[in-house]
């Protein structure tokens, strides 16, 4: 166990923690309810663990460098286990990041509940980017590794870009197509 700044503290736990939660809860309650109970647990975790956000004293995260931001990001994710995450900045209206191996979509697979792939995911970058933000950011996980894609992609925004995204996916438009055309 580690002692944080503010009383933060993090616990290791394995990897198969995702797996037994998601089928705990898909028996005890379906598969939307595990959906909204994963993003809301990991939005609560995601506001809490950016507490420990690396800022030098006195430094708003606003400052930093937006080179810096993402580097600064992307060691605290890897340094707690849960994989190399970067930055694509090929869209402008969503940010996207990208994972070639991202912790919970090892414990996915193609049997899993449609959604339910990166849930805890998804609402722990969406509570952690809008904790350091200061104001909401929507994530919706567009590819994911466990599913049988190359690597996982989660695209952040506004609620309403996140959610203009997410009807032109549910009307079948090509993931690449759906962010560029924002």
């Amino acid at each position: 166990m580690e002692h944080m700044a503010g009383g933060y503290r993090e616990v290791v736990v394995p990897v198969s923690i995702f797996t037994a939660l998601r089928r705990e809860l898909v028996r005890e309650s379906g598969p939307l309810a595990t959906i909204h109970s994963l993003r809301a647990a990991g939005y609560a975790a995601g506001e809490d663990a950016a507490s420990a956000f690396p800022t030098p004293q006195n430094e708003d995260v606003g400052a930093v460098p937006e080179n810096e931001f993402w580097s600064r990001i992307t060691t605290f994710f890897n340094r707690r286990g849960w994989g190399t995450l970067s930055r694509d900045d090929s869209t402008e209206a969503v940010g996207i990041l990208v994972s070639d191996d991202w912790v919970e979509s090892a414990v996915v697979s193609e049997d899993d509940e449609e959604g339910t792939s990166c849930s805890f995911t998804t609402g722990f970058l969406s509570g952690f980017l809008s904790r350091l933000a200061g104001g909401r950011v929507a994530v919706l996980e567009v590819t994911c590794r466990g599913l049988g894609d190359g690597r996982c992609t989660f695209a952040f925004g506004s609620e309403p870009a996140i959610h203009e995204l997410y009807g032109r996916l549910l009307e079948g438009v090509d993931v690449h197509q759906a962010m560029t055309s924002l």
